[in-house]
């Protein structure tokens, strides 16, 4: 397993940006950006059609961009040279969480050093973004949240026999796989190097899971307890079940949680 960060340059970072400002993305995607960058006028964007807001857009963050550039490239040095001294270490883990042998497999990763706090995946393209302003420690941490995906992606499919496009948001696949980031994570080797983990340092999961409840229990209690007493795809089997069987209060509290942010 390999990441290589990378500049990709201005238009992948607005590229990034307008996947959460061009559309009908709940305030949960777009707050953040508007938190990070005071310079792009809500109201005046809200009033653009989809041509205008990516001409707006373009005009604000182009400036952004060209004088943050030589930071970028720095972050960049940064975050390979972090990754590259604990690679052995995570792919230990890997193996050991997933069953395979991680030094073998998704050596061609990419983490997009960008603008948008937003961090979207692309699990065939096999990138992902990273935002600039992290440290070298939150761009791992927030990294090992990703690369959790596509290992996890990987063993799904070769036991389920399911397609990739099932995979993405509002699908109940992509909403499990969010869920158990954090139990995956709790390992000593991945956790000791993920700043954001556990709870009490901001989380590496998205924040409504914390506070998600499914017949009086925590869900992420529940998710957690099937991690450990089950191999992998025997959890993967028994937690989708369960989500099933939940599916209606957990996508009512996604909503509610991502409308109210």
């Amino acid at each position: 397993m390999n990441i290589t960060y990378k500049n990709p340059g201005y238009d992948h970072s607005i590229d990034s940006i307008s996947l959460f400002l061009t559309g009908d993305e709940t305030p949960f995607w777009s707050e953040p950006i508007f938190h990070f960058y005071p310079q792009v006028d809500k109201h005046a964007l809200s009033n653009c059609n989809h041509t205008e807001k990516h001409k707006y857009l373009n005009d604000v963050f182009r400036d952004i961009y060209e004088n943050l550039r030589e930071e970028i490239d720095k972050k960049v040095i940064c975050y390979n040279a972090h990754f590259q001294n604990h690679k052995g270490q995570i792919e230990d883990a890997l193996s050991d969480a997933f069953g395979v042998d991680a030094r073998t497999l998704f050596n061609d990763l990419t983490g997009n050093v960008i603008l948008n706090p937003i961090c979207p995946r692309f699990l065939k393209e096999r990138y992902f973004d990273v935002f600039y302003m992290n440290s070298e420690r939150g761009a791992l941490g927030l990294s090992l949240h990703e690369v959790i995906h596509y290992f996890w992606f990987h063993v799904w499919n070769s036991h389920f026999g399911d397609s990739y496009d099932e995979y993405e948001t509002p699908s109940l696949k992509w909403i499990l796989s969010e869920m158990v980031v954090e139990a995956i994570m709790s390992d000593e080797r991945l956790s000791s190097l993920n700043p954001y983990f556990p709870k009490a340092n901001g989380g590496c999961i998205y924040p409504y899971f914390q506070n998600m409840i499914a017949n009086g229990t925590p869900i992420l209690d529940t998710i957690d307890t099937l991690y450990r007493r089950n191999s992998i795809t025997d959890f993967m089997e028994e937690a989708y079940a369960y989500c099933l069987k939940h599916e209606k209060e957990i996508r009512k509290h996604i909503e509610v949680s991502e409308n109210a942010f």
